[in-house]
């Protein structure tokens, strides 16, 4: 089935049963304690995945990855192992020394004391993929008729696709590269949670044992559990030193100045 939905407020797009139309209809979010607010607050766009051109589900909206914040435990035991007394503290502002603000550091986890004073946190960057193409008519198309839908390929225009070099360059490493950097001046470990996709785009940059590391990747996929849902799943973890990782990611690939040669001939002769 060439259609590019995965889920739809929290359940596999396959489901199409009358309960899953009620519970869609909510427009209730499974991973919060909210109703859903992507895009418009009052006409949600609830995707939460998307499928990719082999159809592998590829997830498009943070909060997705805060199913029952298993992303907590396990990066926890990155920051603080052995040590299970922390808080989660959500969209922290982090400053410069000049008091503008680089970003919101998604996730803090604080480590604390025998008081819930903080004496130390690490820092959590969650990062879906943007879309490329236009995914609300599909999900409008879907809401209306789910098994309609669901019966025939869509062939809507500007079919949505997962805009992973975007994602990466436009989001991803910047925020990364600028947050990181005054997180790296204070000693601070840090984490990036995505998917298993979307790391699959990424350069591929030099690993270190955990004990070494001051970064880790954290990464996920979906898997069904039979019950018309997804569960989210820890893939595996990448740890690295965050200026050798920085330093290869930021520093892009050449391609042959021959073949760029080749290309200026060819668009001069077509002025």
């Amino acid at each position: 089935m060439n259609q590019p939905l995965g889920e739809v407020f929290g359940l596999m797009a396959e489901d199409t049963s009358p309960k899953a139309k009620l519970e869609r209809e909510s427009n209730n979010c499974p991973f919060s304690s909210n109703l859903c607010t992507k895009d418009k607050a009052n006409d949600p766009l609830g995707v939460c995945s998307v499928r990719d051109v082999n159809q592998n589900l590829v997830i498009t909206c943070p909060v997705r990855f805060k199913e029952d914040m298993i992303i907590a435990e396990e990066v926890s035991e990155f920051f603080f192992p052995g040590n299970d007394n922390w808080a989660l503290i959500p969209e922290v502002r982090l400053d410069d020394i000049h008091g503008k603000s680089a970003g919101n550091i998604d996730l803090v986890i604080a480590l604390l004391d025998e008081d819930r004073k903080i004496i130390d946190f690490g820092s959590v960057e969650i990062q879906a993929v943007y879309i490329s193409g236009n995914v609300r008519e599909p999900f409008k198309a879907f809401m209306k008729n789910p098994e309609l839908f669901m019966e025939q390929p869509w062939k809507g225009n500007y079919y949505p696709r997962p805009d992973f070099l975007s994602s990466s360059r436009k989001r991803l490493i910047p925020q990364v590269a600028y947050k990181g950097g005054i997180l790296q001046s204070w000693g601070k470990k840090q984490a990036i949670v995505i998917d298993k996709p979307f790391f699959e785009t990424i350069p591929t940059f030099p690993t270190c044992l955990k004990e070494e590391a001051d970064l880790a990747w954290f990464i996920y996929e979906l898997h069904p559990n039979g019950e018309n849902k997804f569960n989210l799943k820890l893939s595996k973890t990448i740890y690295c030193k965050f200026l050798d990782m920085i330093d290869i990611i930021n520093t892009p690939q050449p391609a042959l100045l021959e073949d760029f040669m080749t290309y200026l001939d060819g668009k001069l002769r077509r002025l």
